[in-house]
């Protein structure tokens, strides 16, 4: 630490030098991240202070997070969810395998996944001491159901299933899944992080959240296709008192039980995601949703033109390729079997994906020359 403070002009000539430093978010095909909506950024300076950790000192923060939890709760169908706002999905995942771990009995209890599950539940399952078992997934990248009751047994704790994965933009056949885990007395946690602001404005019906029996829980990320400030998820579950099992006892704060896992826990990113859904209200996310569907269509069609076969025909706005290079400049990010793999996210408009077009194909045309 320096003996004598810098100036700020000479600290904020550094942080700027830095900052360029960064990826702009122009060229950056491969995040599920976006710019926040200058909504959030407006909200999340008026709360740069507030604390949800100790709520009994921030109680009209603590109000907006309730008023969250019950938007997002009525977008999935189950306006009284329990919930709160968490840090992202691997928190959201990780609180979730928490309860069902707590409610089963077992010794050697066990999570079964599928085999595109999110990396944060290795994490989760180190943590908690849980066997995780997985199941593949069939041609399209989704969920095998047919081989999801073999892997349950007596010891299962919980079966996950995605509602849009990070790789493949997919969503598992979740009311299969539903029907599985509910005949089964399994609980089901659904990872929407990125799906749960999506599926709920495409055109095409797909059935992921509590309005399906055997849906336990949902992790769902304002701060992805929410467009909310970093860092701002949820996690969301059908009974309220479940959180109950995850209490510990706070004798110094103005609350005497916390259930969260981090104990201090940004007000303003809270704040910001409330203040894009109220907004946009639905009519304004569905026209973000279909407008990162229009791009995404537009992508796949330039790509398979220059003779990029797409991988698979996505659910949502992801998009992956048989591509083997990327022109100069450009972030994309590569699958576990190595396909090309790109985000139409909010940031990424029509303009950015003709420039991308564009370039790969010069691309091309400078290996054929």
């Amino acid at each position: 630490m320096l003996e004598e403070g810098r100036s700020e002009e000479e600290l904020f000539s550094f942080l700027s030098l830095k900052k360029g430093e960064d990826s702009s978010y122009h060229h950056v095909l491969s995040s599920m991240c976006t710019i926040p909506h200058p909504v959030a950024a407006r909200a999340h300076q008026m709360f740069l202070e507030a604390n949800l950790g100790d709520p009994g000192l921030f109680r009209g923060t603590a109000e907006i997070e309730a008023l969250l939890i019950e938007r997002i709760g009525d977008l999935l169908h189950h306006r009284r969810a329990g919930g709160y706002a968490t840090s992202g999905g691997t928190e959201s995942n990780l609180q979730a395998l928490r309860i069902f771990r707590k409610m089963k009995a077992s010794s050697r209890p066990n999570i079964v996944v599928p085999e595109s599950a999110h990396f944060s539940f290795e994490k989760a399952c180190d943590i908690l001491s849980l066997g995780m078992r997985t199941v593949p997934c069939d041609d399209s990248f989704r969920m095998d159901a047919d081989a999801l009751q073999e892997a349950i047994d007596a010891d299962t704790c919980a079966v996950v299933a995605i509602a849009g994965t990070t790789e493949y933009g997919v969503v598992d056949p979740i009311a299969a899944i539903a029907d599985i885990a509910h005949d089964t007395g399994v609980p089901l946690h659904v990872d929407a992080a990125f799906g749960g602001f999506v599926i709920p404005f495409l055109k095409q019906e797909i059935p992921f959240d509590f309005s399906l029996e055997g849906v336990s829980s949902i992790a769902i990320d304002p701060h992805k296709m929410g467009m909310s400030t970093i860092p701002c998820g949820s996690l969301l579950v059908r009974e309220p008192s479940w959180f109950d099992l995850l209490n510990v006892e706070t004798p110094y704060l103005t609350v005497k039980q916390e259930c969260t896992l981090a104990g201090t826990r940004s007000g303003g990113a809270v704040v910001g995601a409330f203040a894009v859904l109220e907004y946009l209200g639905k009519s304004g996310l569905a026209a973000i949703v279909r407008g990162c569907m229009k791009n995404t269509k537009r992508l796949i069609t330039g790509m398979e033109t220059l003779g990029y076969r797409r991988a698979v025909t996505p659910d949502l706005n992801v998009a992956t390729f048989h591509a083997d290079h990327v022109p100069p400049g450009w972030r994309v990010s590569w699958t576990r079997r190595g396909h090309m793999r790109t985000v139409m996210m909010p940031h990424v408009h029509l303009s950015v994906i003709e420039e991308f077009l564009r370039d790969i194909g010069d691309n091309n045309a400078q290996k054929t020359d």
